[in-house]
């Protein structure tokens, strides 16, 4: 039987815990046998209330022994108290695999746990978090994270995501997927799925850089060197260039390598054309370009999107 401990502090996100919970729950149920067996920890034990008032009764960490501990998120503040930090320190020596979710990567983080490692976390605080812990390779667009031991997910509803990955790896494909299926979710977005469309992330605040980030999405097959996009902002390349940057946090040629790989990831996922034609179609000069900026972004080639919808539509 493997023990797993779902991590809450005050002010926990209810679906954090709830979404990965039921997930084992239900790998408990189609296996037919307590192959999973859950408790809800926490520093002191006692009742624990969460965002939106609602109470669970945990057990003190120190009272059980476990073989993974799931730190939840929630509010960033509650997570990173001193008795906290000592928990999760205590909690990662002998505990052999330890993950997060959501914002639970703070609580990791400011224990040093992630210190030298690649993780993820909600998209929303990605940045806040590379900045506030340099040491930590974040890593915003993907789902979920596994380096070595460590595990971490992106926000909320990706805690089911993980979940189920956890339990691809401990006991296999098949029962992942008739977990996701109990649950009505799809087996399973891969780890470098895009947490959130490219367009969405960058938000420019100036109509001049939203145009040209319209133009550039509506012109992928073309050359879009930043002199081009510069021209259709009306802007000096110069200005244009710090303006980009400035209202994206990225470089207008990283942009739009951004672009064309989510609209090559959605040609992989929704038809069958061969991946040297989606290279072209998308304006990757060769395969193997775009091979090698999945790869860097992703973390996995574009031909594991293509097998990942394969393992969705089997029976």
């Amino acid at each position: 039987m493997h023990r797993i401990g779902f991590f809450i502090c005050a002010d926990y996100e209810p679906l954090d815990l709830a979404g990965p919970l039921s997930t084992f729950n239900q790998a408990v149920r189609i296996a037919g046998a307590p192959i999973y067996e859950s408790h809800v920890i926490s520093e002191h034990g006692g009742a624990i209330v969460g965002i939106g008032g609602l109470s669970i009764d945990a057990r003190s960490y120190r009272k059980i022994k476990l073989d993974t501990v799931i730190f939840i998120g929630g509010e960033i503040a509650p997570l990173q108290t001193s008795k906290n930090i000592a928990a999760a320190k205590s909690l990662a020596m002998r505990t052999p695999r330890i993950a997060s979710v959501c914002t639970g990567a703070y609580l990791l983080a400011e224990a040093g746990l992630l210190d030298g490692l690649r993780a993820t976390t909600h998209w929303q605080y990605t940045a806040h978090l590379q900045s506030t812990f340099p040491q930590t390779k974040v890593i915003g667009d993907r789902i979920f994270i596994a380096d070595g031991s460590t595990w971490t997910s992106a926000g909320i509803a990706a805690g089911i995501d993980l979940a189920l990955a956890l339990i691809e790896k401990d006991h296999g494909v098949d029962l992942a997927r008739k977990v996701a299926r109990m649950l009505v979710v799809p087996y399973r977005r891969s780890g470098g799925q895009s947490q959130f469309s490219a367009m969405s992330q960058m938000e420019p605040e100036s109509d001049r850089i939203r145009i040209a980030l319209n133009f550039a999405r509506d012109h992928l097959a073309e050359p879009l060197p930043i002199e081009r996009l510069a021209d259709v902002a009306h802007l000096s390349v110069r200005q244009f260039g710090r303006a980009f940057r400035r209202e994206t946090g990225e470089t207008p040629a990283k942009a739009v390598e951004r672009l064309r790989m989510e609209a090559a990831r959605i040609r992989l996922q929704d038809g069958a054309e061969p991946i040297e034609q989606i290279a072209v179609a998308v304006g990757f000069a060769d395969p193997e370009r775009m091979r090698r900026a999945f790869v860097k972004l992703h973390g996995h080639p574009p031909q594991s999107i293509r097998r990942a919808r394969k393992l969705n539509a089997e029976p």
